[in-house]
């Protein structure tokens, strides 16, 4: 885009102090090509905030005391991709081995603890609830419990309302449509919404994995698909030795198709395709 037809003033001095921003705020590497992505997606709060040039809003992030400005910078240059059932091997993987895996663990009702790390707009952790829900027996269905986080809070609002356009859900099963989804009516028509029993065994909470935060340890399962691969190797480094601590030994971690843990951690073993164990 060339600098004249822009509508705020935007210099690479602008772009290196919003970048270092980001990245220490969230730990995402951000590349020289972000250059046009970050005007385009920054312009729109610039605008709202009545202001003029991409320096008053560097100094406007600078002046943030209350880590609000930082958190609309954050929403707007993270990105948000996702879909139902996305990679599914991992789902298969769930339901064919994690589940009876748990249930011969624990013949009497014990939950079986999952974290969507990096959850998006909420379509992995309702895969996750919809596949313990279908492969759990019907007395152990309460055994499910998902912590789902993501940093940006306007995907949270998003996921937790559980409402999707219905394209969102043309790729799924008509049967699992019917059994987990209520479709719109009236104002809502076009729109479908996750039924109540597969919200109930999900906790959407805002988290920062780049900062100091808290999770009870003794997870199953580790969802965390398509997030490191944006993140430095010391970063990935740190993470992965957080995620162990979190694990109990023998749980499992599942990342990205285009991840990997190799020269970053060695307290995991790869069992499948992007699927990993917690060493003992």
């Amino acid at each position: 885009m060339s600098e004249h037809a822009r509508e705020f003033a935007y210099t690479r001095n602008d772009f290196a102090f919003l970048r270092r921003i980001a990245q220490e705020r969230t730990g995402i590497v951000v590349g020289d090509d972000k250059f046009d992505m970050f005007y385009a997606r920054l312009s729109r709060r610039v605008r709202k905030l009545g202001l003029r040039t991409f320096q008053e809003y560097c100094e406007r992030v600078r002046d943030d005391r209350d880590g609000s400005e930082l958190l609309e910078l954050v929403n707007a240059i993270t990105t948000n991709l996702t879909a139902f059932f996305r990679e599914g091997h991992h789902f298969e993987y769930l339901a064919r081995h994690l589940v009876p895996e748990h249930l011969a663990r624990h013949p009497r009702a014990q939950p079986l603890r999952v974290w969507s790390a990096g959850c998006s707009t909420g379509e992995e952790p309702y895969s996750i609830a919809m596949t313990l829900l279908e492969s759990l027996p019907g007395h152990r269905a309460a055994d499910a419990q998902i912590l789902a986080t993501d940093i940006d809070s306007n995907v949270l609002a998003k996921a937790a309302g559980g409402v999707y356009a219905k394209d969102r859900v043309s790729g799924l099963a008509a049967a699992r449509l019917r059994r987990w989804f209520l479709r719109g009516r009236g104002e809502q028509e076009g729109q479908v919404r996750v039924k109540p029993e597969v919200r109930r065994p999900i906790e959407f909470g805002q988290l920062n994995l780049m900062e100091n935060w808290q999770v009870e340890p003794g997870l199953d399962l580790i969802f965390c698909r398509n997030v490191i691969i944006y993140f430095g190797k010391e970063d990935k480094i740190r993470l992965m030795d957080r995620y162990a601590d979190c694990l109990r030994t023998g749980g499992h971690l599942f990342i990205g198709h285009s991840e990997s843990l190799f020269k970053i951690s060695d307290r995991f073993e790869l069992i499948g395709s992007t699927v990993y164990r917690k060493r003992s």
